[in-house]
């Protein structure tokens, strides 16, 4: 069982983002069942905006790592896809999951924009 924090991204231009923890998580439990949950506990989750709770998340990416280093950028890595991306099929623990991992949920398509041309709009 670990502690997992996850950075929901709404708009990553805008910085909208709002982080979420997660204690008793089941590192053996895969990608694809980790992200239902996510999505079925911010419906209902007390102290997100409606905006959080509508918008429709499906990539988790690990940001952050403990005793690891950080990104330079302020609202994700954009760095390594490849090793960082989850993938539904894979476990939390086979993605490189550890207690107290950072990880970030957000649209794909809208990273990708972003990583195109990485800047925030004030």
């Amino acid at each position: 069982m670990a502690t997992v924090t996850v950075r929901l991204i709404r708009s990553f231009e805008h910085r909208n983002l709002k982080h979420v923890v997660y204690h008793e998580v089941d590192l053996s439990q895969s990608v694809k069942e980790f992200k239902d949950f996510i999505r079925n506990d911010i419906v209902t989750r007390q102290g997100l905006p409606p905006p959080f709770k509508k918008y429709s998340f499906d990539t988790l990416k690990i940001s952050h790592k403990p005793h690891g280093s950080k990104s330079n950028d302020p609202v994700i890595n954009l760095e390594n896809d490849e090793g960082l991306i989850l993938k539904d099929a894979c476990t939390l623990r086979d993605s490189g999951v550890d207690n107290e991992t950072e990880i970030s949920f957000f649209r794909l398509e809208d990273y990708e924009v972003y990583k195109k041309n990485p800047h925030l709009a004030w």
